[in-house]
């Protein structure tokens, strides 16, 4: 059931409306808007928020900073992540890990630099695969399918 009563229609809205211009109009309706709407749902109402808030899960490379650009996506079965290397030794010395959420490089560009990536899904402990061509290190590593579902009872304090 809606609560009817706390919108703001009466015989005077009408009035209201073609006296107002279309900047209070706007922000009359986000006012509105947000009284509804919970808080971590108000980039909807501004798609140039919700697109601003959204940060890729690759990180730029620069050498001379140590930061690892690094591109994560997923398949239906796999989670891919492609780190591009500008220098061939850089292999070499490198040394990756992962958790069930995380990829971890070490040792480049610069050997006291650690990287961690987060993977968009939760994936097996074994079966991870490295190969490098072209100057493109890609690591593979199967999804892990978790259908196992835990219910949590909600209990109301008075």
């Amino acid at each position: 059931m809606l609560p009817w009563n706390i919108f703001p229609f009466n015989k005077d809205m009408k009035d209201k409306m073609t006296k107002m211009k279309p900047e209070e109009i706007n922000n009359y309706v986000q006012e509105l808007m947000g009284k509804f709407m919970p808080a971590n749902m108000k980039g909807v109402m501004n798609p140039q928020e919700l697109f601003q808030n959204l940060q890729p899960s690759g990180q730029p490379l620069d050498s001379t900073k140590g930061i690892l650009n690094s591109s994560v996506f997923e398949t239906h079965d796999f989670v891919y992540v492609r780190i591009p290397v500008k220098q061939d030794d850089w292999v070499k010395q490198l040394r990756i890990y992962y958790t069930s959420n995380q990829l971890i490089v070490e040792h480049i560009p610069l050997h006291e630099d650690k990287h961690t990536i987060t993977l968009p899904a939760i994936v097996k402990k074994k079966g991870a695969t490295a190969t490098f061509k072209d100057s493109m290190l890609e690591v593979k590593i199967p999804k892990n399918v978790d259908l196992q579902f835990s219910q949590i009872d909600v209990t109301e304090i008075y």
